[in-house]
Formats: structure tokens, sequence, C-alpha cells
């Protein structure tokens, strides 16, 4: 066993109360350091997101979690019309979306993107501007809805 990982399993057993693992044998599995490592790897990188359409139509896309709404809506090649006209640079109002409550309270809009909100069509309690929303794990299987119409403040339809 090299030294690196010598010393890094000693740092993990430490890290999770567990006595000093045996150096003496090569073959020695640490079981709650194992545990512990596998648990930390099962973690979703992609979750399932519905998007619902101003005529009721769902889309399901797969997000990657981290990512943006607007982000998601790209790599999945949807095609809202007019959606994310700046990019993502947060200019205009055209990724206005519509949040869940609970998905809306976990973290609420800063105030520059309520002003960009204040300008969008369709503007409901949790409106949240697609470019601004990151995808977490608690995201898998939500609806977001998709405003009927979309206002590109910056003044190009």
């Amino acid at each position: 066993m090299s030294r690196f990982v010598a010393v890094a399993f000693r740092s993990a057993c430490r890290l999770l109360n567990t006595s000093r693992p045996l150096t003496s044998k090569r073959d020695t599995q640490y079981t709650s350091v194992r545990n512990f490592l596998v648990t930390q790897s099962k973690t979703k990188d992609k979750v399932t997101i519905y998007f619902v359409t101003s005529d009721g139509n769902k889309i399901a896309t797969e997000a990657k979690v981290n990512s943006t709404l607007l982000d998601s809506i790209i790599d999945n090649d949807l095609d809202f019309d007019g959606f994310g006209a700046c990019e993502g640079t947060m200019a205009c109002s055209t990724c206005h979306v519509i949040l869940p409550k609970h998905i809306y309270n976990a973290e609420l809009p800063s105030d520059e993107e309520q002003d960009l909100l204040d300008m969008a069509y369709g503007l409901t309690d949790t409106s949240r501007l697609g470019c601004q929303v990151y995808v977490t794990e608690d995201m898998d299987g939500v609806e977001i809805k998709i405003p009927t119409e979309t206002n590109d403040i910056r003044g190009f339809s």
C-alpha cells in the first residue's frame, strides 16, 4: 500500500471515528470507510423534470444537477418560442418559469431578478427566471410551468 493511500485511509477513519486501519494486511477491508465512500458516490447527477406548456403538454427532460433550468432546456433542444433570448445573462425575462411553491421557497430570487420578473407576462407568486434556478436533487419529478407568452425587455421580439 502506498504511503499516500495509507495516509488517506487513516484520515478517513479518523473522520469516521473508527479504529486505525491495519497496515500489515493489504486486503483488509475497512467497512465503515467503504460504506462512507459508497454513500457519498450515490448522489444523483441527473433528475427528471417535467416542463408543462401553456396548452397543457408535459415534456419530460433529463436535467443535470447544478445546471440551470435554462441550460436544461437548451441541452434537451426544447423549442419554447423566444425562451432564453439573452442566453442566461439575466438581461431579459424570456426564460420566465412558474415553479411549485416548495421549489420556489428553497431559494428566493434576488432583487435584480425580481426587477426583471416585474416585466414578465403572466407573473405569479412563484415566478422565477430559468437562468437563475439551479437544478437540485429535490427537483426530481417536479412540474415546471412555461407561461403562454414571453416578454423580451431588451426591445427585441
